[in-house]
């Protein structure tokens, strides 16, 4: 399978290339975001692409951006990308692309959490608390939460990790009102979602979201959400209490890279990342496509 690792959009200026979509701009009012089968780990890019993964990870998005339309307005625009490039620049869109709004994006990632798990676990190990939120004593990995929390991060610049900032920072940069208003609809989100998800099969353990103010000051959902890369998915029929279940997100990549060895010693988690053997990204993307069926056919 043919994967695209970088696009090269020579009819729109390009905007941004991050680790995974490529920004080209249309007109001051839409930009074009194209989903890669790039793919990172520890905030590095890996030197492979994972084939099909952009596509996947693209309808997917698509799927719960308009499963929850009803929450709160997103960034999507319907217009078909393959009418603002050039044709012969279609291939490098088609099912990977959407057209979409251009927003002042709030530079918080809003985490939510409705699992012990990851970070939050090594974090409840070390404090009894997660990000600062104190939870009832002897939880076990990988347990259910009383309910979910938010627990935001401030985006940090490509190949720096995002750092996790307490609930009244994101209230002292954004502003109390704005600030309620992102927790609560990405609660709100999750939950549904979760719901949703739970009777397909699959846990999602946690997850985030990225938002944006349209023109008017409107607070839109934007970028990706509810995807194999922005959250931890599980599938409920192997789960069990105190262990990592297998996931069908890139924690299969991730440890993977925590075994290698070079020249003896584990990999410092600084580019150049390792080369991945075939069988490595065959097993990749095959699950990201089944968590896509799973939860979308």
């Amino acid at each position: 399978m043919h994967a695209l690792h970088t696009t090269s959009i020579r009819s729109l200026p390009l905007v941004s290339r991050g680790k995974v979509r490529d920004v080209y701009a249309i007109d001051k009012d839409r930009l074009l975001m194209i989903t890669s089968d790039r793919i990172s780990a520890f905030d590095v890019v890996m030197q492979e692409a994972i084939p099909e993964k952009g596509m996947v990870l693209n309808q997917m998005s698509n799927f719960w951006f308009s499963h929850l339309a009803h929450v709160i307005p997103n960034h999507l625009t319907g217009i078909d990308p393959s009418t603002v490039v050039d044709p012969t620049e279609i291939d490098q869109v088609r099912g990977r692309a959407v057209v979409a709004k251009r927003l002042t994006p709030i530079l918080v990632e809003a985490v939510v959490r409705g699992y012990l798990a990851g970070s939050g676990w090594k974090d409840y190990q070390e404090t009894g608390s997660v990000c600062g939120i104190a939870l009832p004593s002897g939880m076990q990995n990988a347990q259910v939460l009383p309910e979910p929390i938010f627990t935001p991060a401030a985006k940090a610049e490509m190949g720096h990790h995002d750092e996790n900032i307490s609930y009244a920072e994101v209230e002292r940069r954004i502003g109390g009102e704005l600030a309620k208003k992102i927790k609560d609809t990405s609660i709100r989100l999750y939950t549904e979602a979760a719901d949703y998800a739970r009777r397909r099969g699959i846990i999602i353990a946690d997850t985030k979201f990225e938002f944006g103010l349209d023109a008017s000051g409107q607070l839109v959902l934007m970028d990706e959400i509810l995807t194999a890369d922005s959250s931890r998915f599980w599938p409920a029929d192997t789960y069990q209490l105190g262990s990592n279940p297998p996931s069908f997100d890139k924690q299969f990549l991730r440890d993977w890279l925590e075994s290698v060895r070079i020249e003896g010693r584990p990999w410092n988690k600084s580019a150049p990342a390792p080369h991945l053997p075939d069988a490595i990204i065959q097993k990749t993307a095959e699950k990201y496509r089944e968590a896509w069926q799973r939860l979308t056919q």
